[in-house]
């Protein structure tokens, strides 16, 4: 489904990522963990063409799609639910989700997409006509989720969607990371929570210092000795 070779990007003259290859198969949950400034949100908006690449290729269900711009990729499948949420806070929820579709040749169907949504996130169903910027952050994040599915992802990146939330929202996010997996999509996920990355995933990729330090089956990397020491304090 999704395929990087060899990508480097820099930041002016510092490069930030290194020669960094990963795949992921339809349906599969893939997790990329990482501290802080690791690459992972770099690798993510690099994805999406937000951050252009020096070199390596991206390949998107076949297609080397490392010259078109973030619309087409959107088009093609792709959708990034970015670090902090970034939901417009004046707008609805209702309004949010819609802006999830924009670049949808099929608007007329956006109102099944967004029940659908609703469907998933019972909370926002509830709150559907509530500013976003008075909710929590963990509706919030629903909300970002939400917003990238209506534009109808073949793939969703996920990009820190734990980050500042209370263990109880954790845990929330983390069933319907598992919930859509199991409904077929397809999913890179970004975190520096690994116990949850891992718990979600079928395999993972570590970042460190923008190359790809590990990588392997989630079930073996939570046993690695360099997970352990890293992430899990032990």
């Amino acid at each position: 489904m999704l395929e990087l070779n060899r990508v480097s990007v820099r930041y002016g003259k510092r490069p930030v990522l290194r020669e960094v290859s990963l795949r992921i198969a339809a349906g599969e949950i893939v997790s990329l963990l990482g501290t802080n400034a690791a690459g992972k949100t770099t690798t993510l908006r690099t994805i999406m063409g937000l951050k252009e690449q020096v070199g390596g290729t991206i390949r998107f269900a076949g297609e080397d799609v490392g010259r078109l711009s973030t619309v087409e990729r959107v088009r093609r499948g792709l959708a990034l639910s970015p670090e902090g949420r970034q939901v417009f806070p004046k707008f609805t929820v209702q309004e949010n989700l819609l802006m999830g579709g924009y670049h949808r040749s099929d608007r007329d169907h956006l109102d099944d997409d967004i029940a659908r949504v609703f469907d998933t996130f019972p909370r926002l169903a509830e709150r559907r006509s509530q500013k976003a910027g008075s909710m929590s952050g963990g509706e919030q994040q629903m909300l970002a989720i939400g917003r990238a599915l209506v534009s109808k992802p073949r793939c969703l990146l996920l990009d820190e969607p734990t980050l500042g939330l209370a263990p109880i929202m954790v845990d929330e996010i983390e069933a319907i990371v598992r919930r859509l997996g199991q409904s077929g999509v397809t999913i890179l996920l970004a975190e520096q929570n690994a116990a949850m990355a891992l718990a979600v995933a079928q395999r993972a990729y570590v970042l460190v210092s923008g190359r790809v330090f590990l990588e392997g089956e989630a079930a073996v990397l939570k046993g690695a000795a360099e997970i352990r020491q890293l992430y899990l304090g032990a």
